[in-house]
């Protein structure tokens, strides 16, 4: 197996970590410093991750006009506590590990990098990617191909079938097959198994069994 012909791009929020409770958090504080009466609950918050932060705020009832109000509010809310508040799923460092044995690894998220950097160096695992794209490197987010585009660009790499995205949310499988890229979706994050399967043939568990179940796959190939 020619670890320069497989590329494996991961998804961050559900799939490799959960900050959750940072999150919901910092939505609530948005929420409350500029005094919206948010009359939804967690569950539909939660819903709506995978989205940049200005389509999440929009999603849940907030006029166009304030949604970047609010998108500042949160953000100085989650550079406080997103560190302290984000853990890496169970079994995700093993992945990664396993992955780097016989890929090439990048993260595609629509999470900033100003964020994602030091999450990935804090929770030990930042030296396993080539690269690192968030919202900020991108003008289309996912389901968008972009962002799977410039990632691959960056590591001088043509999009084919040996080339896998592993996320959580039917952003990240819609984004693979725009890109003309293969995909495995994972449960242990935001997204529906029934949702997930109407994109990829390939639904696992966790991130750690959607590399053993991409590593099986290419060795029969």
């Amino acid at each position: 197996m020619n670890k320069k012909n497989i590329t494996i791009l991961f998804d961050l929020d559900g799939t490799l970590i959960d900050s959750t409770e940072a999150i919901l958090e910092s939505f609530h504080y948005a929420f409350t410093k500029q005094d919206f009466n948010f009359s939804g609950d967690d569950e539909e918050i939660k819903s709506h991750i995978g989205y940049p932060l200005d389509i999440m705020f929009a999603n849940l009832g907030v006029e166009q006009s304030r949604v970047m109000d609010f998108v500042e509010s949160y953000k100085e809310n989650y550079r406080e506590i997103s560190e302290e508040k984000t853990i890496l799923l169970e079994s995700a460092k093993e992945s990664v590990q396993e992955a780097a044995k016989f890929a090439r690894l990048g993260v595609v998220t629509t999470k900033t990098t100003q964020y994602s950097i030091p999450l990935l160096k804090n929770l030990g695992v930042f030296e396993y990617f080539e690269t690192i794209i968030g919202r900020q490197e991108v003008k289309n987010p996912k389901p968008d191909p972009e962002p799977i585009q410039v990632a691959l660009k960056n590591m001088g790499i043509k999009p084919s079938r040996e080339v896998f995205m592993i996320g959580d949310t039917k952003l990240d499988l819609i984004a693979a097959n725009r890109a003309n890229i293969s995909s495995c979706g994972v449960l242990c994050g935001y997204g529906y198994k029934k949702e997930l399967c109407c994109y990829t043939p390939l639904v696992t568990t966790n991130a750690l069994e959607a590399v053993n179940l991409i590593k099986s796959t290419i060795s029969k190939a």
